[in-house]
């Protein structure tokens, strides 16, 4: 029967790491010097760093923002193709359930505004199945206006204008729509129209050119008019509600408070909604 023998203790000629002082570490870290084993070593640029300079360059590297106080989002804009992913995905789902359980459980209509609120933002990620082209254009749209206003708002900032956008594209089908007989709506129309909202809002605060947006946007509101199946109404409330909702981000203060402020300025969009839906709702 054999034993194990104790490894004797690292003497002091031997280097060893600061964390774990009974592991003789020969490799240094290229910021402090100081020794570092296997487990406390990073990769850098060009050798290794220790774990405690990593974290203090963490620490002490200044976040980027983007021009209206959200992170700055590089790369892929992450969260436009997260949208249009969702929407693809519900609009396969709507063709393979059956029984058109998808846009029966989650398209919007104004006897559910007080019932099934929900339905208000799931509504924008379902799309006619009648029209293929629905989709298309949509998520098109949604990936060329998404390219531009989400490094510019960040991430967060262009999710809330996203969702708003939608709601209140329901919340202005409701308000300018009889409630009987029950209309099902759906499609990302309204959101979209929103990022239009948002983005005049943001070139005009940034000073840049507006008459093409202002075309884009009279070419697509008047097809909503002459096209029976288009809730023009839809659009008219997620373009008003995605200015107001820019506007909020784009002119609140600079400053500590500049992200509160924002929060606060969505919150009273939302708060508008709430109030106009309820007054629709009581009036019948």
């Amino acid at each position: 029967m054999s034993y194990g023998i104790p490894s004797a203790e690292p003497s002091a000629d031997i280097p060893v790491c600061p964390r774990h002082p009974d592991r003789p570490s020969y490799v240094r870290c290229q910021r402090c010097g100081r020794p570092a084993c296997p487990e406390c070593q990073r990769a850098a640029a060009v050798g290794f760093q220790c774990v405690d300079c990593v974290n203090e360059q963490k620490r002490t590297t200044p976040t980027y923002r983007s021009p209206y106080g959200g992170a700055l989002a590089v790369g892929r804009p992450l969260v436009t193709f997260v949208i249009i992913g969702l929407c693809a995905l519900v609009y396969v789902l709507q063709w393979i359930v059956p029984g058109d359980a998808v846009f029966e459980d989650f398209a919007f209509a104004n006897i559910f505004a007080v019932s099934e609120p929900w339905r208000m933002v799931t509504a924008a990620f379902l799309h006619s199945q009648g029209f293929l082209l629905h989709i298309v254009l949509n998520m098109y749209t949604l990936w060329i206006f998404g390219q531009a206003l989400e490094p510019l708002l960040g991430r967060i900032r262009f999710l809330a204008v996203y969702l708003i956008s939608a709601i209140g594209g329901s919340v202005g089908f409701l308000a300018l729509t009889p409630t009987l007989p029950p209309v099902g709506v759906v499609g990302a129309s309204g959101a979209i129209f929103g990022l239009f909202g948002a983005m005049l809002v943001v070139q005009r605060h940034r000073g840049g050119e507006t008459k093409q947006l202002w075309v884009l946007i009279a070419i697509n509101g008047a097809i909503g008019f002459f096209v029976p199946s288009i809730a023009w109404q839809a659009h008219l409330g997620g373009l008003i509600t995605g200015g107001l909702a820019a506007a909020a981000i784009a002119y609140a203060p600079r400053g500590k408070n500049q992200a509160l402020l924002q929060a606060g300025g969505l919150v009273l969009v939302a708060g508008l909604l709430a109030v106009v839906t309820w007054f629709r709702v009581t009036a019948g």
